[in-house]
C-alpha cells in the first residue's frame, strides 16, 4: 500500500539523520495546559499578551507551526507524550481521568522516561500527572476507572497510605507535583508514592479568580494547600532539581526533566501580583504569569551553564478552554486560538493545534520556523533518533522523529497524524487534508455534539487547510476520492497498532473510528414535560 511505501521512507530518512551515541543532551519537557496557539507574542502577531520568555526560546531554536496534540484534552495527550502512541489505542476511548483513576500506561510499556532512564538519564517528572496511579481504596469503596470521580467517591481513598503504579513505576527516579487537573481531588501535592500532607479539609476554588459563580469540585484538601500556589510551587521544584543535577550533567550523566504545568487551566488563580497585568481578564494575566515561570526555567539553565547543551521542548496538551472567556479576550482584540477554529475539547484546529518551540544550542540553529506536520507523541522517537537508537517494534507506535527537522534535513510530505476529540471523534490530516468523521465539532464548540442538531449534516467533513485554515467549507461531496484515501489510511493505522513502519501491534481494546461521529449524527433527543393528570 501507498501509505506503507511513504512511511517506511520516512523512516529512513530519519534514521540517517541520528547523531552520535555520545551526544546525550539534558531533555527538559514543558507542558502548559489549556495554553492557546494564539496566547504567545512570537507566534501570533496580533497576540495582546508580551510572552517574552516563550519567545525567546522560539527566537533561540525552531518554531513548528503545524504541531499538534494527541488529543483535545488532557489525558490522552500525556499518554501520548509518555508513550508516542495514541491514547485512543488504550481503553481511554473519550474523556480524561480524575485524580483518582487507576493507571492507564500499561505494565511493562516502554515510556520516554524508561528509556532515558535505561541510556544513564536521570528522571523527574514535576507537575500534574493525569495519568492515574493505584490508590488504597477504603473497605468496600470504589473510584471511577475512566472517567472524574463523582462527588460522592472523592472520599473512597484512604489518602495516609502511599500509592502505587504512580510516575516512578513508568520510569521515573523522582516525582513531585498532583495527581490530575487542579480542578480535580485531592487539593495535595505529592512526592514520589504518597501525600505531602493529608488532605483533611474540603475546598473548592473559584474556576476564575474573582467570580464566584463557578467553581472546582469540592473535595479533600491539605489545611494549608490554595490553588495559586501550584505554578510557582512547581516552578520552584524544576529550579532546585536543575541545581541538583548541574554537576552531574556537566561530567556527562544527563537528566530528563518532564514538567507538566498545571496552568493557565482552571482554576485561573494568578497570584496578587499577576491581577491586572494583562489588561484582559484573569486568564491573560495566568499567561503571564506562566511566561514569568518559563523565564525561571531558562534562568536556572543559564546560571549553571546547560543552556547549549540541554534539549528544551515547550508545548500545550491542547488548545485553550472555554473557561478563559474567549468572548471577553476577542472583545478586547485577543484570540487565543489565533486564526484557527474551534478550542480545547474540538476536533477543529482550535482544539489540538499548539504551540511547539524546540531549542538546542549546541546542534540546532535558531531563529527558523518550519511547518512540518507533527504531533506531540513524535518526541519519544526524536528522543531515541538523537541518542542513535532504534526503538522496539512494541514501542511509540505513533512516533515519527523530527530530528531531521531540527537539523535542517529534508522530511518526506507524507506524513499523517490523527486527531481526536472529547467525545471520541476521530479526524485525520495527511498534507493540506483534513478529514473528521463527524458532522459537528466533537467537543465543546457549535455545532456541539448532543447540544445541537447534526443529522441533517454530512457525517464527515473535508477541509483544505491550504485555502481554508478556519475550517469553513466542507468539501467532502467534492472530493469524495480524498474522502476515501483517507478514511482507508486511518483504518489501516488502526488495523496495524501503529502508523509507522514496523511489526503490526495490538490495540488495548476494539477501536471504532465511527462510534462517536455517527452519535452525534443521530437526531438530538429533546425532553418533553410530561402533562399533569
Amino acid at each position: 500500500m501507498r501509505w506503507i511505501v511513504a512511511l517506511a521512507a520516512l523512516f529512513a530518512v530519519s534514521m540517517s539523520s541520528s547523531l552520535s551515541a555520545a551526544d546525550k543532551p539534558n531533555v527538559v519537557f514543558v507542558l502548559c495546559d489549556d495554553l492557546g496557539y494564539g496566547d504567545l507574542s512570537g507566534l501570533n502577531p496580533n497576540s495582546k499578551l508580551k510572552t517574552p520568555h516563550f519567545d525567546r526560546v522560539a527566537a533561540e531554536g525552531v518554531i513548528f507551526t503545524d504541531a499538534h496534540s494527541g488529543s483535545a484534552v488532557c489525558s490522552p495527550t500525556r499518554y501520548g507524550v509518555m508513550t508516542g502512541r495514541y491514547a485512543w489505542r488504550t481503553k481511554l476511548q473519550s474523556g480524561v481521568l480524575g485524580g483518582l483513576s487507576p493507571r492507564l500506561i500499561e505494565p511493562g510499556r516502554t515510556t520516554v522516561a524508561s528509556f532515558l532512564k535505561d541510556r544513564g538519564y536521570h528522571t523527574k517528572c514535576i507537575g500534574k500527572w493525569h495519568l492515574g496511579m493505584d490508590w488504597v481504596k477504603l473497605p468496600g469503596k470504589q473510584v471511577t476507572e475512566l472517567n472524574i470521580e463523582s462527588a460522592d467517591q472523592v472520599h473512597n481513598v484512604d489518602y495516609s497510605q502511599p500509592y502505587t503504579n504512580g510516575s516512578t513505576s513508568v520510569g521515573f527516579d523522582e516525582y513531585f507535583g498532583i495527581s490530575a487537573s487542579l480542578d480535580m481531588v485531592p487539593y495535595t501535592f505529592l512526592r514520589n508514592d504518597r501525600v505531602t500532607v493529608l488532605p483533611t479539609v474540603d475546598k473548592a476554588w473559584e474556576l476564575m479568580l474573582g467570580r464566584p459563580a463557578a467553581m472546582s469540585r469540592l473535595g479533600p484538601t491539605a489545611p494549608e494547600f490554595h490553588a495559586n500556589q501550584v505554578l510557582p510551587a512547581l516552578t520552584a521544584e524544576a529550579v532546585k532539581y536543575i541545581g541538583e543535577r548541574a554537576d552531574n550533567a556537566r561530567n556527562g550523566k544527563p537528566f530528563y526533566l518532564y514538567l507538566p504545568y498545571a496552568s493557565p487551566h482552571t482554576p485561573i488563580q494568578p497570584t496578587g501580583e499577576w491581577l491586572g497585568k494583562s489588561g484582559l481578564n484573569a486568564y491573560g494575566d495566568f499567561v503571564l504569569q506562566q511566561d514569568a515561570n518559563i523565564g525561571e526555567l531558562l534562568k536556572a539553565l543559564d546560571e549553571h551553564g546547560l543552556t547549549k547543551d540541554t534539549l528544551v521542548v515547550i508545548t500545550s496538551d491542547n488548545g485553550c478552554s472555554p473557561q478563559a472567556k474567549f468572548d471577553e479576550l476577542i472583545a478586547k482584540g485577543h484570540n487565543p486560538s489565533h486564526i484557527f477554529r474551534g478550542t480545547k475539547a474540538d476536533i477543529f484546529e482550535g482544539g489540538h493545534r499548539v504551540p511547539y518551540l524546540v531549542r538546542w544550542p549546541a546542534k540546532v540553529t535558531s531563529g527558523r520556523t518550519t511547518n512540518r506536520l507533527t504531533c506531540l507523541t513524535d518526541f519519544f522517537a526524536t528522543c531515541a533518533d538523537i541518542l542513535g537508537e532504534k526503538l522496539p517494534d512494541n514501542a511509540a507506535e505513533d512516533s515519527v522523529s523530527y530530528l531531521p527537522t531540527l537539523l535542517g534535513q529534508p522530511t518526506s510530505p507524507d506524513r499523517a497524524v490523527v486527531h481526536h476529540s472529547i467525545n471520541g471523534s476521530f479526524a485525520i490530516r495527511q498534507g493540506d487534508w483534513k478529514l473528521a468523521l463527524c458532522p459537528g465539532s466533537g467537543g465543546w464548540s457549535a455545532p456541539r455534539p448532543g447540544q445541537q442538531d447534526t443529522s441533517s449534516m454530512p457525517l464527515v467533513q473535508l477541509f483544505n487547510l491550504r485555502d481554508d485554515i478556519a475550517e469553513t467549507k466542507n468539501l467532502e461531496a467534492d472530493r469524495p476520492e480524498v474522502v476515501k484515501r483517507l478514511t482507508q489510511l486511518l483504518e489501516a493505522f488502526v488495523a496495524t497498532g501503529r502508523s509507522t513502519p514496523g511489526t503490526p501491534q495490538q490495540n488495548a481494546v476494539e477501536v471504532d473510528i465511527w462510534k462517536a461521529g455517527k452519535a452525534a449524527h443521530q437526531p438530538v433527543q429533546t425532553k418533553t414535560k410530561k402533562k399533569k393528570t
